[in-house]
């Protein structure tokens, strides 16, 4: 989940620690703590490197916006919408219909990332703050990360509620909002599980991360073993949204207090992870999509199963051998300035990509079969179709950017 506390220097004069970057740095680098960087860039790039804190872990913020970027892939890939008779629209995946693209899920499924990163950002956030495991200053750290973490929540929620009563009084049904504005809402679910998780880092910090980590692991197997063994109810499944996602946060937070450092836990992690997931695929009938499919009996994400948990940990384990070469490549300037600008708007790129999605397709409803937007994803062109949409929404979300960079810093201001 991308981390509004976590902020990646870039040219703002209000970010902390620019002004002292470029004295830090030669010392820094001395020491084996910098990232000198292998030329130099003039402009906008050459602006962030000198502003870029010495001791900026940059393999992190690089785990950080891959993570960000499969997931938006992800989603503009897999979520389809269909018109149907009178001008009905509904919600479609192309994985219910073109199953060959299944392992498409497997490498754009990031989120387990997203959580791992954030558990190592906020508990290395809330030790620098002093709120450890005295729990001293935990309660107003707590406070502050999620004021900043729910504010950028208004605006979204205030556009789709301006966008849905237009389209109330236009006549359209109510099935044809829902099937624009759920998906579009969809980031909120996981962004309230963060919240919850970044609300309870000051006890988590109390535990072992491991143990933390080992008791999520059984709570989802066991209401896995209920649902799916027992024939218990499906409602059951959603105790697994707050457990499911702990695993990679502990995790992450176990990582930022110094576990995690070798090889072998990375390894040991992927390896163990990939072959529980296939196990759990193969032979006990999970899912082998990683994502919800439209029409499908049980989804993989929602809520998380022990199939998912398991996919998640191999993530962190290559997560965390992807790290070093990460922070090697993130020396070259124009590739950090790159990274940069992603994680400062990780907020807004997390929670506007489906919506610009979603008003592209809505906008082209009144051109009728729109291929690749408003089209069933039946065949393997469609999914071609999609791809050259891809530029339309990543141009309108950087549109959408400055937009919501007002509407929240006006939101931050009355509040």
């Amino acid at each position: 989940m991308p981390d509004a506390g976590h902020r990646t220097a870039v040219p703002e004069a209000r970010l902390p620690g620019a002004g002292r970057a470029t004295a830090g740095r030669e010392t820094a680098e001395r020491a084996g703590g910098g990232h000198r960087p292998t030329g130099t860039a003039p402009g906008w790039a050459g602006r962030v490197e000198a502003m870029t804190p010495a001791g900026r872990d940059r393999g992190v913020d690089a785990l950080r916006a891959l993570a960000i970027c499969g997931v938006v892939l992800g989603h503009w890939l897999v979520t389809a919408w269909v018109p149907g008779p009178r001008g009905t629209l509904s919600v479609s995946s192309p994985l219910s219909r073109l199953p060959e693209f299944t392992p498409l899920s497997w490498v754009l499924q990031t989120l387990a990332v997203f959580f791992f990163v954030g558990g190592y950002a906020a508990a290395r956030s809330l030790r620098a703050a002093g709120g450890g495991r005295s729990g001293a200053g935990g309660p107003a750290w707590a406070r502050a990360r999620m004021g900043r973490l729910l504010r950028p929540v208004v605006p979204l929620v205030l556009v789709w509620a301006g966008i849905s009563a237009g389209l109330v009084l236009h006549g359209m049904p109510y099935s044809s909002i829902r099937a624009l504005a759920l998906p579009a809402l969809g980031p909120l679910w996981f962004l309230a599980v963060f919240v919850v998780l970044t609300a309870a880092t000051p006890l988590l910090l109390k535990v072992r991360p491991g143990v933390t980590a080992g008791s999520a692991v059984a709570v989802v197997l066991a209401v896995d073993a209920v649902r799916f063994g027992l024939g218990g109810p499906a409602w059951l499944g959603w105790v697994n949204l707050a457990a499911g996602w702990l695993v990679p946060y502990a995790l992450g937070m176990g990582w930022a207090g110094g576990a995690l450092a070798s090889r072998r836990a990375a390894v040991t992690l992927l390896a163990g992870g990939a072959a529980g997931a296939a196990v759990l695929v193969a032979a006990f009938g999970y899912p082998a999509s990683m994502v919800g499919v439209t029409g499908a009996k049980v989804s993989n994400l929602s809520p998380p199963t022990l199939a998912a948990v398991a996919f998640g940990t191999a993530q962190v384990g290559l997560a965390l051998l992807a790290r070093g070469p990460l922070a090697r490549l993130m020396r070259r300037p124009r590739l950090w300035a790159v990274v940069a600008a992603v994680n400062l708007s990780a907020m807004t790129i997390f929670l506007w990509h489906l919506t610009v999605a979603a008003v592209t397709a809505l906008v082209a409803l009144r051109h009728g079969a729109v291929p690749g937007l408003l089209t069933p994803p039946v065949e393997a062109a469609w999914l071609l179709h999609r791809l050259a949409w891809l530029p339309v929404f990543a141009a309108l979300l950087a549109l959408a950017w400055p937009l919501g960079k007002r509407l929240n810093d006006r939101t931050s201001s009355s509040a």
